[in-house]
């Protein structure tokens, strides 16, 4: 076997480089890649103790942080599959996921090994047949369990998302949500130092960027929008010349402000990423590319494929909205596989995570919107993300969410919730500035102003779960 195609497992990879090496930096904690590889041993051994094995799902919930890491790494070389389910959840719903998943073990944030425990040895690391199994609500709210077929060990040269080796990165989000997590573990497997955070906070990421001399990170366009609307004088402050790549994915980023990173930092600085948890297909685009094609998320890499169906399931034309599928480069149900949930496909084995959009001529793919999130208004269908996208214009605003509600007279109505500091902004004001960018139809009929994000540091909104019993008092 040549060197370009050995498989590398993630349980070997942190012995691969020096031992004193900086792998983890978070807040104020720095590990060295040795700390990591014996603190991972340390769990391996309690995982075995407690009848963990090989190709087991193990569920755990952690904060962001060194433990997180090391809990992982641990369930990699004890042979099983790192499940993890986010702390903040109340016990129901986390309940509800275990039910769904059924896993071996759940972790629970209090447990620790024993540190006089045994380490296990590199000869008692099978490698899983997936290495990793994220959770998601999905369209409906119920759980599911998404188990990534990939096993835990890569090919030598494989490449994610751009992550380059051996230097630092920054993952500022969530590492129990699949994009950060796969960044963070895939740039340790890589021999990158991981710096991460326990909220995301833009003061904290620059200074970061800076001090770490951060070269690639990971983000969300909520976290980009954030950091611009730093006054500049802020911004410029910090020394940012290490800094040569941004990654956003997770949620649609406006075209008017993706136009404003690439006029700071440059074209080639920021790059996007479409996919989903499942695997099906990935797009990417790098902003010289998007210059050209403007609000596109890119073409297909890796050898997946796309194509556009209507209601009936027939391939519209290009540049014809329609349900987006998908099939990965090893053909049909070759990336993942559901745990309580059934796929979307066709007969012959396309699949569609829900989103909408089209493809021009080119290859290059659009997106709308999710299907489930469609609001029909008096007739009228209207995208959410395209409202976000406009109201994320308005200077008051740091973040927002729109959703459709029930309406006797018009089918539904649009609301949407706002963070923002200035409590005199009025649903007439905001109208008024939406008139440059949107159709009256689609403006707002009422909104919910808070001072708390609406987003998480995932980019992601509950929109299924916000009711008019759970939202602060509304603004009609």
């Amino acid at each position: 076997m040549t060197q370009s195609k050995q498989n590398l497992s993630l349980a070997e990879s942190l012995a691969r480089y020096p031992a004193d090496r900086l792998a983890l930096v978070h807040e104020a904690e720095r590990w060295s890649f040795g700390d990591l590889d014996e603190r991972s041993g340390l769990w391996a051994r309690w995982l075995t103790d407690k009848g963990v094995c090989t190709d087991d799902l193990v569920a755990f919930s952690r904060g962001n942080g060194p433990d997180f890491i090391a809990l992982v790494f641990g369930i990699y070389k004890a042979g099983a599959t790192p499940a993890p389910i986010s702390g903040k959840l109340p016990d129901f719903e986390r309940e509800a996921i275990l039910d769904v998943m059924q896993p071996r073990l759940y972790v629970a944030p209090a447990m620790q090994p024993e540190k006089s425990a045994a380490s296990s040895s590199s000869s008692d690391w099978p490698v899983a047949a997936s290495w990793k199994a994220c959770t998601s609500g999905g369209s409906t709210g119920t759980p599911k369990v998404i188990v990534d077929r990939r096993p835990a060990a890569f090919a030598e040269g494989t490449d994610f998302i751009g992550i380059p080796s051996d230097v630092p990165i920054l993952v500022p989000g969530p590492l129990y949500h699949n994009a950060p997590f796969s960044a963070a573990v895939f740039a340790l497997w890589k021999g990158c130092t991981v710096c991460t955070m326990d909220r995301f906070d833009e003061h904290a990421v620059l200074k970061t960027i800076e001090r770490e001399q951060v070269e690639w990170s990971i983000m969300v366009p909520t976290m980009l929008h954030r950091i611009f609307r730093l006054p500049q004088e802020h911004r410029v402050a910090f020394d940012l010349s290490s800094w040569k790549m941004v990654v956003h994915t997770a949620s649609p980023m406006p075209p008017w402000l993706k136009e404003a990173w690439i006029g700071w930092l440059g074209p080639d600085h920021i790059w996007e990423v479409y996919g989903a948890t499942e695997g099906l297909v990935r797009c990417w685009i790098g902003g010289s590319e998007w210059l050209e094609h403007p609000g596109s998320v890119g073409r297909p890499i890796g050898g997946a494929r796309l194509k556009i169906l209507d209601d009936c399931g027939h391939e519209v034309a290009h540049g014809a909205n329609g349900e987006v599928y998908a099939m990965p480069a090893g053909g049909p149900q070759s990336s993942y596989r559901y745990i309580g949930a059934e796929r979307r496909a066709t007969a012959d084995g396309w699949e569609s995570v829900g989103d909408i959009g089209h493809v021009d001529e080119e290859g290059y793919l659009y997106l709308a919107d999710r299907r489930t999130d469609l609001i029909i208004s008096g007739g009228v269908n209207i995208w959410p993300a395209e409202v976000e996208m406009a109201i994320l214009r308005h200077p008051s605003v740091v973040s927002c969410a729109v959703f459709g509600q029930e309406n006797e007279d018009l089918g539904q109505i649009v609301r949407a919730v706002i963070e923002t500091e200035d409590q005199d902004l009025t649903l007439k004001s905001l109208c008024d500035f939406l008139s440059d960018y949107l159709v009256r139809a689609k403006h707002p009929r009422s909104i919910i102003l808070q001072k708390e994000a609406v987003r998480d540091d995932a980019g992601k909104f509950r929109k299924r779960a916000a009711t008019v019993n759970d939202l602060p008092k509304e603004m009609t």
